[in-house]
């Protein structure tokens, strides 16, 4: 059984008497809508399914795990894209008191050996194969190799055990499970070593996707569409658990395509989408090509977040889609902090990352630890209800909590004098030069208004005079070759300090991200180091 690492008894209790931690667990109320409305849809990908076969056969496969071993507390791995088997496997995981451990698309041997040899995953489903990669062979492989290896379970073809054979079992009776309970172990997207298994309770998921319903005002007749992985906690949540609470459907797409991703869009009147800046670009410029105007599309709202978010992205998607985005702040270790709701002033969507949600606390504070005034940069401290209850390796903890139990973000962001919060980056994400600190963050976002600019990201690269030179990793827009002269001239209109000004420019194709769309910075770093430009000058 997997124990919660880190959390504080009479915080609990405060969340429980508060009525912040609602005490149910994801499948109990999953079954709720489905008692509720059991023709509504729930999901559709290649099939559709209503509430109340998805709790069927979730109930079959949840006991074809039970019988082949998989009880209460065990872990149960799942690497799969974003199909309906998918919800069929987290549904299961939590009636019969599993933890579910969903893995990116990404990862590859050296990952998965990481992972299962840490979490002693008694099942891990797999596609047999998905973008021409055999996942099937890998986990195979990879199971052969460790000590206790899980059942290996393919879906959408031959080898293991076959998914859709478990689909046949007889549903059983539901174990007993706790809202306490642990029911996630996700792991971070790790930019920059071993990633990290963070563990959620059905009592931290619930809050979070009550904060989202309350937050975007999500209703039974919204609909959903998905495309953020849903092994990542910004999928899992928006396309499973927060349409799910209120009887909404969810349109899944498992392979990124902006303009299938509009077609999904118009064909199902989707309402609600959500995810990293890519994704909102795509649709953009979707609806541009094809000379569709607000009026035209039917999505209302969603959250942008999960890497660093550019106002202009933000106005421009109200302009073109007739959509309010807000920024939302989170992460998988404490997923929904701060976001302004649709309807609040741009000032707050777009220049901000909004106020805190209800019951969540943040704190800003120097290296010393001391909180710091509005408008003074410093390290953010959060702890409240949707935060996870610690790592799988409890050694990690401690160098990530204080001892008031705030869990440090490692990213970078002052109060506004309207009580929001404004997000600069990570708290690493900052380039030193000639002993001056310079927030990648601020550039980007001054870089990324530019007619030329698609994508930027701002690294920091060694000088042996200055410290650090900025250097600028530019994705252009279409048929563009933007220099480094048109960057300073966008920065020197702006009127910031010349200090800020990138030094280098290396115009590239696409930048290497996780499956999240976080910017892996660590290698364009190594990309810059390759390139010799610690010794060169532009």
């Amino acid at each position: 059984m997997i124990e919660p690492t880190r959390i504080d008894p009479a915080r609990a209790r405060l969340y429980r008497d508060s009525g912040a931690w609602a005490g149910e667990t994801l499948s109990a109320r999953f079954s709720q809508s489905a008692r509720a409305d059991p023709s509504g849809i729930a999901l559709i990908d290649e099939a559709r399914f209503t509430f109340e076969e998805l709790d069927t056969v979730s109930s079959s496969f949840a006991a074809a795990l039970r019988d082949r071993g998989v009880g209460p507390g065990d872990v149960v791995s799942m690497q799969l894209p974003n199909w309906w088997e998918a919800a069929v496997v987290l549904l299961a995981a939590s009636k019969i008191g599993a933890v579910l451990n969903p893995l990116q698309m990404i990862y590859r041997q050296g990952e998965l050996r990481f992972i299962l040899r840490q979490n002693h995953s008694k099942a891990l489903i797999v596609p047999h194969v998905f973008r021409g990669f055999d996942y099937g062979e890998m986990a195979e492989e990879v199971a052969a190799a460790l000590p206790d290896p899980p059942l290996v379970i393919s879906v959408r073809g031959p080898g293991g055990i076959r998914f859709e054979d478990l689909l046949e079992a007889a549903p059983g009776v539901p174990a007993i499970v706790s809202p306490d309970d642990v029911c996630l172990l996700l792991y971070t997207s790790g930019t920059t070593a071993d990633p990290k298994g963070a563990l959620h309770t059905h009592n931290s998921l619930m809050r979070s996707a009550q904060d989202l319903v309350d937050l975007f005002r999500i209703g039974a007749s919204d609909r959903v569409f998905m495309a953020s992985p849903v092994t990542h906690i910004t999928g899992l949540l928006l396309g499973f658990l927060m349409p799910w609470s209120q009887g909404a459907g969810a349109v899944l797409m498992d392979q990124w395509d902006a303009e299938r991703a509009l077609d999904l869009i118009l064909d199902h009147g989707c309402t609600f989408t959500g995810g990293a800046p890519p994704f909102i670009r795509g649709l953009i410029d979707a609806t541009r090509r094809r000379g569709l105007g607000p009026d035209d599309i039917p999505l209302t709202r969603g959250p942008c977040g999960g890497a660093d978010v550019p106002p202009s992205l933000i106005r421009e998607a109200a302009d073109v889609l007739g959509a309010r985005f807000t920024r939302i702040y989170g992460s998988t270790e404490g997923v929904t902090v701060t976001g302004a709701q649709p309807d609040q002033p741009f000032a707050f969507a777009a220049e901000s990352d909004g106020p805190p949600l209800p019951g969540h606390e943040i704190r800003i504070v120097d290296d010393a630890g001391r909180d710091l005034p509005p408008g003074v940069s410093g390290e953010i401290l959060i702890r409240g209800p949707s935060n996870f209850v610690g790592y799988f390796d409890p050694a990690l903890n401690a160098d990530c909590f204080d001892k008031d139990g705030f869990f440090r973000m490692g990213d970078l962001g002052q109060w506004d004098a309207g009580g929001c919060i404004r997000i600069q980056g990570r708290k690493k994400d900052i380039i030193i030069r000639n002993g001056e600190n310079i927030a990648a963050k601020e550039v980007e976002d001054l870089l990324i208004t530019h007619e030329l600019v698609r994508e930027v990201a701002l690294v920091g690269v060694p000088d042996p005079d200055t410290g650090e030179r900025a250097c600028a990793y530019v994705v252009p827009a279409d048929g563009t070759s933007p220099t480094l002269a048109d960057l300073c001239g966008a920065l020197q209109a702006a009127q910031i300090a010349r200090q800020k000004y990138p030094e280098f420019l290396v115009l590239v194709d696409a930048l290497p991200k996780t499956a999240s769309g976080k910017v892996q910075k660590y290698r364009l770093r190594d990309d810059a180091r390759a390139r010799g430009l610690n010794s060169a000058r532009s």
